[in-house]
């Protein structure tokens, strides 16, 4: 009985774990605090099954759309390519989502940088 258990328990587990996967689904927003002062971030996911798919809040308010996008369990990962007049930029962008937040950390020309989003209402 408690071998059953044990693989029920486990059985469940493994097939809750795409679940937190669609807790990135829907729009996020968030700050992130700079030198300069607090900067808007945002955006718009999708996922399907290890796939994510979105937008990013861009510097001038248009959405730019997210590369790359992966999900393992609450993990999510994506890129988001800038152009600053120019010159070409790549954020990495990695994350733990949970129901009402995503924790995210990345890397800006070598500076990393940590910074939280909520779902927005």
């Amino acid at each position: 009985m408690k071998h059953l258990l044990a693989v029920m328990t486990l059985a469940l587990t493994l097939l809750a774990a795409p679940a937190f996967a669609h807790d990135a689904d829907g729009k996020w927003e968030g700050m992130i605090d700079t030198p300069m002062g607090a900067i808007p971030v945002g955006f718009t996911f999708t996922t399907d099954g290890a796939a994510l798919t979105g937008t990013s809040l861009g510097p001038d308010g248009g959405a730019i759309p997210i590369k790359n996008g992966k999900v393992e369990g609450n993990k999510i990962s994506f890129t988001v390519d800038l152009d600053f007049g120019g010159m070409a930029i790549s954020l990495n962008y990695v994350g733990t989502a949970a129901s009402d937040r995503i924790a995210f950390s990345g890397d800006f020309m070598g500076m990393p940088f940590e910074f939280t989003v909520t779902k927005a209402k």
